[in-house]
């Protein structure tokens, strides 16, 4: 059977969040994405992490975070709480689809949205790995990172100096299985020469290993 790419509606409280589920044949698992601040299911780079997965058998949800009036407003942007929520009900929809019910869940969290990742494992605890691409884990708040208990990756650019800090920052309050990657030459977004790809290789490969362990 071929991947398969369904459109999808994600129900959280009053809204409905489109996304697109994507399913290689004989997945492993199945990750769910939560974008940056201003940014959309259609980032292209995480589009470009998710299709490293879909190569390890490894399936995706790609959802917007926010309705696009939502969107225009610089404060809900930054506000964690709610995008914590909506990915915990992405996360609640993962659990309960046809499609993807009983298989191992992740979260990828880029920028703003590594935060969400993090509060929501910090809440979900079946949540199986989580990975933070350039993020801001510092946002999800010390309380929430010492409570992560889901194997966590932090990758982060060479060149992204004050990131860099705050993922160091994050990182000494996690209690968890982690790791830092720090990425040769690349700076917040990745745009250099072979970045991303070894950015989502380290991604591919940290999802890839927990899901089979927690099978064990």
């Amino acid at each position: 059977m071929p991947t398969r790419h369904l459109e999808v509606l994600i129900p959280a409280a009053k809204v409905s969040l489109p996304g697109t589920l994507t399913l290689p044949e004989n997945a492993s698992g199945v990750v769910a994405f939560a974008h940056g601040s201003g940014s959309s299911r259609h980032s292209p780079r995480n589009r470009y992490v998710a299709d490293a997965l879909h190569a390890h058998r490894i399936a995706t949800l790609l959802f917007d975070l926010l309705t696009p009036r939502e969107d225009q407003t610089y404060e809900t942007r930054f506000d964690i709480a709610l995008l914590t929520r909506r990915l915990l009900a992405a996360l609640e929809w993962l659990a309960g689809n046809e499609e993807t019910k009983g298989m191992k869940i992740g979260c990828f969290g880029a920028s703003t949205g590594a935060a969400a990742a993090l509060q929501a494992a910090a809440k979900h605890p079946a949540i199986a790995a989580v990975v933070s691409r350039g993020g801001r884990p510092d946002l999800a708040g010390p309380q929430a990172l010492t409570l992560v208990r889901a194997p966590t990756l932090l990758i982060v650019g060479s060149h992204d100096d004050d990131v860099i800090d705050l993922n160091q920052e994050a990182y000494a309050l996690l209690r968890c299985e982690k790791k830092l990657e720090i990425v040769p030459g690349a700076t917040h977004l990745f745009e250099e020469p072979g970045t991303l790809e070894l950015a989502a290789e380290h991604a591919a490969r940290w999802f890839q290993s927990h899901f089979v362990e927690t099978d064990n």
